[in-house]
């Protein structure tokens, strides 16, 4: 049976159920970001997907790509640069992070990861991007 890690839901807020993934919005407003989680039990590797479903997920992180580009215009910080991972190294449930970066951010040039402490979003500013991310992915 498919379950969300909690580390996600101690993270993150979720989003909407697309074809394949779970979407969910991560909690640090200092980058739009969303994480695609498969709805599928026991995956840790882009290899553990059929191959339907790789190209489902391809297609989803595009989705979620033009997503991160609406939250990043509503909050008049537009996207000059999408970046997609899947890691796992924390987290080991299939998961991708679909971020978007400008050359002025917090850890430019170099990754989110481990790059200074998570700005949780304001209430005002956490409903606009859910309300944005939400109105992208359909």
């Amino acid at each position: 049976m498919f379950r969300i890690d909690p580390a996600f839901e101690a993270t993150s807020e979720p989003l909407t159920d697309l074809g394949l993934c779970h979407a969910r919005l991560q909690d640090d407003a200092r980058f739009p970001w969303i994480v695609l989680i498969p709805r599928i039990a026991g995956l840790r590797e882009v290899e553990d997907l059929s191959a339907e479903d790789r190209v489902r997920l391809v297609d989803e992180v595009v989705a979620a790509g033009q997503a991160v580009r609406r939250i990043g215009h509503e909050a008049a910080r537009p996207v000059e640069k999408l970046n997609v991972g899947q890691l796992g190294n924390v987290t080991p449930q299939l998961h991708v992070h679909v971020v978007g970066r400008r050359s002025d951010d917090a850890a430019w040039p170099g990754p989110v990861w481990g790059s200074g402490e998570a700005r949780r979003y304001r209430p005002a500013e956490l409903a606009t991007a859910l309300l944005t991310a939400r109105a992208a992915l359909g």
